[in-house]
């Protein structure tokens, strides 16, 4: 039996996984269609774009407090109010659409709200997942996490577009019944989601948040890993914008460009399918420096060359162990977390790595108009190469074992059968 056919053996994570990715299948919908819908309404590009930006700040805001509450609470209750609530707030967009009132205001508020919902269930999921996946089969846990990304990424705006069409409010009421699927599914799970129980009293929030930050610290691997992935993904962004706005400069037809995205979404399913092998072959380590090299040479013919085929085959076969290099990360630094700390190190983690993203298509607009296209691509290829050697340089990311060695002494939690 394959280590997929294994994993779907374990009904809870089954379930979670199955709601989950309902949910941000309907969730990638509606953040397709709402700049769409801005748009429509005001007649602004800066509005559209607002919409989208919106949603990212809902979820950073939420994601560090988040953290601490998915520590101190029922993980299953917090994954269920984050799904009702989207529920709720997408029902309320329907509505406005239906009875014809609906306001730039009102899908602002939606678009912050629903981004903090994500930043709430986030932290919740990745502590359940710790409880429901037995340690060995964490890597392969997280390569479907991956996975349903990927997927819900390519077949989300295209979905989201045709629903669009037939009606501007049809792709809220389909988010909405996915989200009652995903508040169903996690009502489903039989593993006891509680947080752990800490010996003495709590401490106060700032205390408890700053004891995540120094776990990150002290831990060589993981400190490591959080510079280099907010710096990668600061540039490895700026760099898809500058080669997508490059695209547009070069009037290049919509559909062409669309290619591009495409391509990422279907290399990025092809690594998630091959990542559980990928990541059990190599060590943890050099499977991380892998990756952090892996779109370097790639960028040399999108300098040289302006066209949809190009950019899309460069960075889609760039792209093909990142899922691996994700997967084989998240399982090791959910494996040597301490269970009360989960929450805490998910939210850090993620938190920092998302606020460089607002960052990354002004830089990739500032060095497309100031080097012009070919320039700037080359510019960042060589950002891209210096900031490979933060982890080839590290003794502690080039000594990390495979998971065969690693999750031997990782500590153990009860798994449910």
């Amino acid at each position: 039996m394959t280590r997929f056919g294994r994993l779907a053996r374990n009904h809870d994570f089954t379930v979670l996984w199955t709601g989950a990715t309902i949910s941000e299948l309907g969730s990638r919908m509606s953040m397709f269609v709402f700049p769409l819908l801005a748009f429509q309404l005001t007649g602004s590009a800066f509005m559209a774009a607002l919409a989208e930006s919106a949603h990212l700040l809902g979820m950073a805001a939420a994601l560090l407090p988040a953290g601490l509450l998915a520590d101190r609470f029922d993980r299953r209750r917090l994954m269920r109010l984050a799904s009702a609530s989207g529920v709720l707030l997408y029902v309320s967009l329907v509505a406005a659409g239906l009875a014809g009132v609906l306001t730039m205001p009102h899908l602002l508020a939606v678009a912050v709200l629903t981004g903090a919902g994500a930043g709430l269930f986030a932290p919740a999921e990745i502590s359940a997942v710790r409880s429901v996946v037995a340690t060995d089969e964490l890597p392969t846990a997280l390569s479907q996490h991956q996975a349903r990304q990927h997927v819900a990424s390519l077949v989300g705006a295209p979905i989201g577009g045709l629903l669009y069409a037939v009606a501007r409010w049809l792709p809220f009421a389909v988010d909405a019944v996915s989200y009652a699927v995903s508040w169903f599914m996690l009502g489903r799970i039989r593993t006891d989601l509680s947080a752990p129980k800490i010996q003495g009293s709590r401490q106060r929030p700032h205390r408890e948040l700053a004891a995540g930050v120094r776990f990150i610290r002290q831990h060589p691997f993981l400190r490591v890993h959080l510079v280099w992935s907010m710096s990668t993904n600061l540039v490895v962004n700026a760099l898809f914008f500058t080669a997508v706005l490059r695209l547009i400069q070069g009037g290049f037809p919509p559909l062409q460009i669309g290619l591009v995205e495409t391509a990422a979404g279907v290399f990025g399913v092809l690594g998630a399918m091959a990542a559980p092998g990928i990541i059990d072959r190599f060590a943890t380590g050099h499977l991380t420096i892998a990756v952090a090299w892996s779109l370097t040479p790639l960028v040399v013919p999108m300098a040289l060359v302006n066209a949809p085929v190009v950019v899309a085959a460069a960075l889609g076969i760039g792209l093909f162990l990142n899922p691996a290099g994700n997967a084989g990360i998240g399982a090791y630094r959910i494996a040597v977390t301490p269970d009360e700390l989960q929450g805490r190190i998910q939210s850090t983690t993620q938190f920092l790595s998302m606020s460089v993203l607002p960052v990354a298509p002004l830089l990739a607009g500032f060095l497309l108009g100031r080097l012009g296209g070919g320039e700037a691509v080359a510019v960042l290829g060589l950002l891209t190469a210096l900031i490979a050697l933060i982890p080839t340089l590290s003794p502690a990311m080039r000594t990390l074992p495979s998971p065969a060695v690693w999750r031997s002494v990782a500590p153990r939690v009860p798994v449910a059968a």
